[in-house]
């Protein structure tokens, strides 16, 4: 798949702020800091030890360290770690249902445009029931390279720049590519404040 290389470059501080104030008017809380190490803070500023926490595949959560921390230190309730000690051909129901509704949920984001929509592809759709509505609360990090002008702008992202690097990254982890199958789109916030998102002013992530 062939790479348009325009949208991973960072946006610039304008494109951000503009972003955060439309992602506010929209009920969507929203941020900027300028590293990975400022959003983990961010993220653990957020969430009571103890909780209740979800974390999507990610490769942004992972390279912050996110993951590591809310699955493996022992200070939060993990679902990631309870649905690992499922069986998947005896319990799939239960895993669906655990991972559907959760206290926080947490990820990334394809594309956030500056008039404040939030796009996120996906292959099998796990984590859109979560972002759309299952989680009481979902905390999105996304590099600034991710901020693009409108809605059409970030169809192309996904499928220009994200999906070739997805692809790549689950026929290596995986063993079969992927797919855009399903599109969330959030236009807007019906429970003010229950979506944050922070962007990043460094490239990382697809």
């Amino acid at each position: 798949m062939q790479i348009n290389e325009q949208f991973g470059v960072l946006a610039s501080n304008e494109a951000i702020e503009k972003a955060i104030k439309s992602l506010e008017d929209n009920g969507i809380k929203a941020c900027s800091v300028e590293s990975l190490s400022r959003a983990k803070d961010e993220v653990l500023k957020i969430i009571p030890e103890g909780s209740e926490v979800m974390t999507m595949t990610s490769v942004t959560l992972d390279s912050s360290g996110i993951s590591k921390e809310l699955n493996d230190s022992g200070k939060y309730k993990s679902i990631k770690v309870e649905l690992g000690k499922l069986k998947e051909d005896t319990q799939k129901i239960e895993a669906n249902r655990l991972g559907a509704a959760h206290q926080y949920s947490v990820g990334s984001a394809h594309a956030v445009t500056q008039d404040g929509k939030i796009l996120v592809a996906s292959a099998t759709g796990s984590q859109l029931g979560p972002y759309s509505y299952g989680a009481s609360n979902v905390i999105l990090v996304v590099g600034s390279q991710k901020v693009v002008k409108d809605f059409d702008e970030g169809l192309k992202r996904i499928y220009e720049y994200s999906l070739p690097f997805e692809d790549e990254r689950a026929r290596k982890v995986y063993g079969m590519g992927s797919g855009v199958n399903k599109i969330l789109v959030i236009n807007k916030e019906f429970n003010p404040g229950r979506i944050t998102v922070i962007i990043v002013k460094e490239k990382v992530g697809f």
